[in-house]
């Protein structure tokens, strides 16, 4: 097309004053406008005006390809608005794009904090758990929020979990002639917060975070025995070379803690798991994580659950690999993608001195002690001794 059909424009308190020349343009000369009630009001919209249906959906949009449109989002649409969902939808010249100063971008501002070191999360429409990553002594947060409810509902969710003496901040209306900014403590944060709340902004303040090494504590995980304990995870983690955007089969995952160590190092995971009940175990723990949204649960066994699943960066093989599945998995596998798989059994060891023997990598024994009571003294309580091999494809 010679012309974009669609102006995606970025909207903030201010309104139509805010706006640059080419987005009022854009906006008179649009068949349709579509945005939230509020955006419509902000640039005095009316009857070419269509709201957003809830969940957002873009085939509406779509559908009027062809004819000069207007998309209003808030501040910056390609920052948790809906800028990229439409973006990846169309052609490069279908579009164009105004954006205005992000929520994010204003709320730093009025604090006085460096946008580069700040975490930045949209929770209107995610749990509080997303924060669990990033709480952590003197870590600065900004988060979208629905409403001056969900604000005080935060800070309730803060507080519970050991946060409350966080320096807690409700922003409202950015921008625009009504801005308001307030000041409180998590633990008493007020439960009516007046204004049109924009955002939240808080500086943790309590008992330490999550660690970011590999190998949490056990005890963090909710599982019945059968989990990848804490120093053969950290081996595992390891070889597995996580990193951010990276992929990883975690087959037999137990309690999934695999999979919640691989996503906090910025990757997503699929956890396959014969039981219902261990599966129901990961989902648990990776919603206590804030990491639901980046790790897939399968109930069934590999390989056969494994069908239609685009090949990942990387295996983890818990127990229970046999040749058929090496060969079914393997054969799947991209050059360079990595298999990690332990095994506790003399016949799986077996296997692997043997696999080790064909495709190479490295094969480890690692025996594990930990001091234990006995009688009035301490000895050493061995663990079973676990092989590890590890391989790239």
């Amino acid at each position: 097309m010679s012309d974009p059909w669609l102006t995606i424009i970025g909207i903030g308190e201010d309104g139509l004053a805010g706006l640059s020349e080419a987005s009022r343009k854009a906006l008179d000369e649009a068949e349709t406008v579509f945005g939230g009630g509020r955006h419509l009001a902000l640039a005095g919209v009316t009857a070419r005006g269509r709201l957003w249906p809830v969940p957002f959906d873009a085939e509406i949009v779509l559908g009027c390809r062809g004819r000069p449109t207007v998309v209003l989002a808030s501040g910056d649409p390609f920052w948790y608005g809906a800028g990229a969902s439409l973006a990846e939808r169309l052609e490069a010249g279908e579009w164009i794009a105004h954006s205005a100063p992000s929520t994010f971008s204003l709320a730093a501002a009025r604090l006085g904090w460096r946008l580069e070191t700040t975490v930045c999360l949209g929770l209107h429409a995610a749990p509080f758990e997303r924060l669990v990553p990033h709480l952590a002594r003197g870590a600065r947060i900004i988060c979208l929020v629905r409403d001056e409810n969900a604000a005080s509902d935060l800070a309730r969710w803060l507080t519970e979990r050991g946060w409350g003496a966080s320096a807690f901040w409700t922003l409202a209306a950015l921008g625009g002639p009504h801005e308001s900014i307030r000041e409180h403590r998590a633990e008493s944060c007020p439960t009516v917060v007046p204004g049109k709340l924009v955002a939240v902004a808080l500086e943790a303040r309590g008992a330490g975070g999550l660690s970011r090494s590999s190998g949490l504590p056990d005890a963090l995980f909710a599982h019945d025995g059968q989990i990848t304990k804490r120093p053969v995870r950290a081996l595992a983690l390891s070889a597995l070379w996580p990193f951010a955007g990276s992929t990883l089969w975690d087959i037999g995952a137990g309690s999934g803690s695999i999979s919640v160590e691989w996503a906090l190092c910025g990757g997503t995971a699929i956890a396959v798991e014969a039981r219902e009940d261990r599966a129901a175990n990961i989902r648990s723990n990776a919603e206590a994580f804030g990491l639901a949204h980046k790790i897939t649960v399968i109930t069934g066994r590999a390989p056969e659950a494994l069908a239609g699943l685009k090949a990942p960066d990387s295996v983890f093989i818990g127990g229970g690999l046999n040749e058929a599945m090496f060969d079914a998995i393997w054969s799947r596998l991209a050059p360079g993608a990595r298999l990690v798989a332990h095994s506790v059994t003399l016949e799986t060891e077996a296997l692997f001195g043997e696999l080790h023997q064909r495709h190479g990598g490295e094969l480890m024994r690692v025996e594990i002690a930990h001091a234990a009571p006995l009688g009035r003294y301490r000895s050493w309580e061995t663990a079973r001794p676990v092989v590890q091999w590890s391989t790239a494809r």
